[in-house]
């Protein structure tokens, strides 16, 4: 499979999602939030719950999860969480722990697997990964609105301004008509 052609494909289907830039944005934001956090067998019900209720845009949240946390970024996510977490509060979690429960995670297991291994660990490990998270994803949460608000008005304003131009096309063609 081409990465690049895959990679292409995926970014033309979020540039074409429909909506008002500001519930795109808003969806794309709650999508970074809840995938930059450490808590992975439950990003999508998150995402699509948090989106349902706040009215924004469902997949505009998904394709930001798939960006943020995806194989590539899971362990650099769940470190620097747990460093941050190590760091703010007054609890000590290694990282052959954390790395234990990704890799069951990750491998495929269930996912009844997934939570009953994750609610076996304590509440300290819990408090970490949480607490380092939502250091991690507040900022990352701000930044990606931005980036996406940006993004979709400059959309619309190419849409409108592509709409005006077939308008003015028509009505040059109306007049030569006649």
């Amino acid at each position: 499979m081409n990465f690049t052609r895959l990679k292409q494909y995926y970014y033309l289907k979020f540039l074409r999602i429909k909506g008002e830039p500001r519930d795109i944005a808003l969806g794309a934001c709650i999508g970074a939030m809840i995938g930059t956090m450490p808590v992975m067998p439950f990003h999508t019900i998150g995402i699509i719950a948090t989106c349902f209720l706040t009215r924004t845009s469902a997949m505009a949240g998904l394709f930001s999860s798939l960006v943020i946390s995806n194989p590539f970024t899971y362990i650099p996510i769940y470190y620097i969480s747990m460093v941050i977490g190590n760091f703010i509060t007054p609890y000590e979690v290694s990282w052959t722990k954390i790395h234990r429960i990704l890799d069951v995670i990750i491998s495929g297991h269930g996912f009844k697997e997934s939570v009953q291994i994750l609610s076996s660990q304590g509440s300290e490990l819990i408090i970490v990964m949480m607490s380092g998270g939502l250091v991690l994803a507040i900022p990352t949460a701000v930044v990606w609105y931005v980036f996406t608000l940006r993004l979709f008005l400059k959309i619309r304003e190419k849409r409108r301004q592509k709409h005006i131009l077939r308008e003015k096309k028509k009505k040059l063609k109306k007049k030569k008509k006649l």
